[in-house]
């Protein structure tokens, strides 16, 4: 991270990587990572197979239980990961794309 003005902490958008958890209780939490998405592919697999993770953020330190996390979602998006289970070129159905397939009918 790089000091901006007014001296907050503004991430390094190339050099960061961004996990958000979300938990069985249906929580979800945000956390960025001093760390290219390339080098955080290569430690992923591994962090959750840990029973705990730990956060040392600048107040405080959060550690979190990965039996209790039901999904992880990683900005930048790491295409590299490969292998079995993983579905390259996926995209996300929303609500209202769903709830629209089929009745915009377009007559012409």
């Amino acid at each position: 991270m790089r000091a901006g003005s007014f001296s907050k902490l503004v991430p390094d958008r190339e050099n960061t990587t961004q996990v958000t958890f979300y938990y069985v209780e249906g929580q979800a939490e945000t956390f960025t990572i001093p760390m290219p998405a390339r080098d955080f592919q290569e430690e992923v697999v591994n962090l959750l197979s840990q029973p705990w993770l730990t956060f040392h953020l600048n107040d405080q330190t959060v550690f979190i239980c990965t039996s209790r996390v039901v999904k992880v979602e990683i900005k930048p998006a790491i295409p590299e990961l490969q292998g079995q289970g993983i579905f390259p070129n996926s995209q996300r159905v929303t609500t209202m794309q769903r709830g629209a397939a089929g009745r915009l009918a377009m007559d012409t």
